[in-house]
């Protein structure tokens, strides 16, 4: 079963006792509408830890549209099935006064790989990003810690702060997973309607061809997609699109 703490200073000082201080501690940070996505991290922490924990925490400081955050998926019923199914151990589930209590006046940035991509689409987004994986990290206090590689530009800016500020936790990453059709697994998914459901599965597909990125932009517009950005860093090539009002990014190897 399960145990849920949404009380941060009972989960501190249930930190502290033997039940799991000096225990092999995997922790995945989430914001629920969990998914085979989240199941796979869920797992993978399982199989390598003595103890998996699980936080849910839709994080307002990491929304620079306000709609997407007002309209983010909430499924906890669903969500505490997926834990109980994996045998999460523990799920912390703060609120934003308790996450929150400087009111955002303390924030962790960075300067260059954060510039990029979603970055400069979505100013603010990794200072809110970073921030309150920092605060989950310190709250878990784990040995690792899970992440998936379709955020994969999250991914590489947690991992290095993580290291700049001598974090013990290491920073874990997991291949995307997919559906059958090819789109990445994400908990926006479900905003799509059924016409973009089916578009969106040509979003991946796109990524993965050898065309240079001015084709892969005018494929996608002419399919009906809205395109943020197809960019190649890292090895890899990135996109974000929008289907009506849900934005999707996507990643795939280049080698």
């Amino acid at each position: 079963m399960t145990v849920v703490f949404k009380n941060l200073k009972k989960w501190t000082e249930f930190t502290k006792g033997s039940k799991y201080f000096g225990k092999q501690v995997g922790f995945v940070p989430t914001m629920g509408a969990l998914h085979e996505g989240h199941a796979s991290l869920f797992k993978r922490s399982k199989a390598e830890n003595e103890i998996t924990v699980v936080s849910i925490f839709v994080n307002p400081t990491q929304f620079n549209n306000q709609n997407d955050f007002k309209n983010y998926p909430v499924t906890m019923e669903s969500d505490l099935h997926i834990l109980e199914t994996c045998g999460v151990d523990y799920l912390l589930l703060p609120n934003y006064d308790e996450m929150y209590r400087d009111k955002y006046r303390y924030r962790v940035e960075e300067n260059e790989v954060s510039s990029i991509l979603c970055g400069a689409h979505r100013p603010g987004h990794f200072a809110g990003v970073l921030t309150v994986v920092m605060k989950l990290l310190n709250l878990a206090r784990a040995n690792k810690a899970y992440f998936g590689e379709k955020d994969y530009q999250q991914y590489i800016l947690i991992k290095g702060m993580a290291e700049s500020f001598f974090l013990p936790t290491e920073i874990i990453p997991c291949a995307t997973i997919r559906a059958k059709d090819g789109l990445a697994l994400s908990s926006r998914n479900l905003r799509l309607s059924a016409s973009e459901r089916e578009l969106a599965n040509s979003f991946a597909s796109e990524l993965k061809k050898k065309d240079n990125i001015e084709k892969v932009k005018e494929n996608l517009i002419n399919k009906g997609f809205q395109v943020d950005y197809i960019e190649d860093h890292f090895g890899r090539r990135f996109g974000a699109v929008h289907l009506g009002d849900v934005r999707l990014i996507d990643n795939v190897s280049l080698s």
